[in-house]
């Protein structure tokens, strides 16, 4: 337990240490892109804070392949773990990066995507077999082609899933986050009955993730210092797949003693981390072809927009959906350990999809969006630009240094923060 804990705070602290620089980085090379319809920030805000989490995640995994009882696992499972996200993470985090900067076509960065999931493949890190109940025919063997259109199809949908959730401060991190805690309390519960270095793995992996999250969040919640942009979104949504793939082979027969539904559980686990995300993704794709769009093409019908049209402030959206993703996830892992009846599980999902229905619905509605609360505007936003005052390119010099131009103005020409007909960037998070 203590190694987890370890090597969640060395990820976490890489990762917190990390995002300054990398705003920088950011900013100097112009990755603050000009404010879109979709977009609910006001300002232009640096991304790449993927960057910082690759940091922080190549680091925990090395410093756990050096520990006693996870490291022993992470080196002697099958698929060479840590070799394989170090590479497959590198290679989605080059492909984010290149389209939060230039802007990538959907087509190039889902071939970055399924090749990034192939180098999973090629280490051995993929599904070997699918596990069904006996009445459903039991555990079925994929051969090596099967396996590997099936593997790279959950790491694509998974990567996509976060990336599509991944619209307000905080968002994609907290839900991954709370995703990873509830399959690292997995792989502890089966730890406890079952021995493997696949469950380690997955153990170790979430812990690693956890703190990747964890690190990232203080400068990524609402107000935003920096966006994670396709860079981390697409990452942690690799890493998050690589868990789920190494904990589903989990033999049925193995854990029915368990509890009453355990043959379900290496399915139910994965889709229950992930139900959200999957929800949301799936809800993009049908309204987008319904309307002759791209699957690809980006709008504001994600659940996240829609709670904040019905009267919920950036902050409170955040909120309700941790609470959606918490639930589910949880629920789930909790209902395994007490070992509940299979019918209760349909039962309990239906109460709570109630219970969250009643908690989005909008408490305070006020004229023009604002959330009022006895006739005064809500404070829980805070300011839309961060406590941060924008700095502007100096004249002569190409995006090198800046100069500071104090309080931004109280009453912008335009929407989006310009002055001189150049974009405001903030740069130093904290200073007046």
């Amino acid at each position: 337990m203590r190694e987890y804990l370890f090597m969640a705070l060395i990820a976490a602290a890489v990762t917190y240490l990390l995002v300054p620089l990398v705003r920088r980085f950011a900013i100097r090379i112009g990755a603050a892109p000009e404010i879109r319809e979709r977009d609910v920030h006001t300002t232009p805000t640096p991304r790449l804070g993927g960057l910082a989490m690759y940091g922080g995640l190549v680091a925990g995994l090395l410093v756990a392949s050096e520990l006693a009882h996870t490291g022993q696992a992470l080196t002697e499972a099958e698929g060479r773990p840590v070799m394989a996200l170090i590479i497959a993470g590198g290679l989605i985090t080059v492909t984010g990066f290149l389209d939060d900067w230039w802007g990538m076509d959907p087509f190039i960065k889902l071939a970055g995507q399924i090749a990034a999931a192939g180098v999973l493949v090629w280490f051995d890190l993929r599904l070997v077999y699918i596990p069904l109940p006996k009445d459903w025919g039991g555990s079925t063997s994929l051969d090596y082609t099967l396996s590997t259109i099936i593997t790279i199809l959950v790491v694509v949908v998974t990567i996509n899933a976060v990336n599509f959730v991944d619209g307000l401060d905080g968002l994609a991190a907290g839900i991954v986050c709370i995703a990873a805690m509830a399959t690292w309390a997995y792989s502890i519960f089966l730890s406890k009955s079952i021995s493997g270095d696949n469950i380690t793995t997955t153990a170790g992996i979430a812990a690693i993730l956890i703190g990747t999250c964890l690190g990232f969040l203080p400068h990524n919640f609402h107000p935003a210092k920096i966006f994670m942009g396709d860079t981390g979104a697409m990452l942690i949504g690799l890493v998050l797949a690589s868990s789920i793939v190494t904990v589903t082979p989990v033999d049925p027969s193995v854990i029915e003693g368990i509890n009453r539904f355990g043959v379900l559980l290496p399915l139910l686990v994965p889709a229950a981390v992930l139900v959200l995300p999957l929800i949301d993704l799936i809800t993009a794709v049908v309204r987008r072809t319904s309307y002759g769009m791209s699957p690809f093409a980006p709008d504001r019908g994600h659940l996240h927009h829609r709670l904040m049209d019905i009267g919920h402030s950036h902050r409170r959206s955040v909120l309700i959906m941790y609470a959606w993703a918490f639930l589910f996830a949880f629920g789930l892992v909790a209902m395994s350990t007490i070992g509940v009846p299979l019918l209760m599980f349909p039962v309990v999902i239906l109460l709570a999809i109630g219970v969250l229905v009643l908690m989005a619905a909008p408490r305070w509605r006020g004229r023009g969006g604002v959330h009022t609360r006895g006739g005064e505007p809500s404070d829980d936003d805070g300011p839309p630009t961060g406590p941060m005052p924008p700095i502007l390119p100096v004249e002569g010099h190409v995006g090198s240094q800046v100069r500071s131009q104090g309080r931004p103005m109280e009453e912008p020409p335009h929407p989006r923060a310009q002055a001189n007909r150049e974009t405001v960037i903030q740069a130093f998070p904290g200073r007046s």
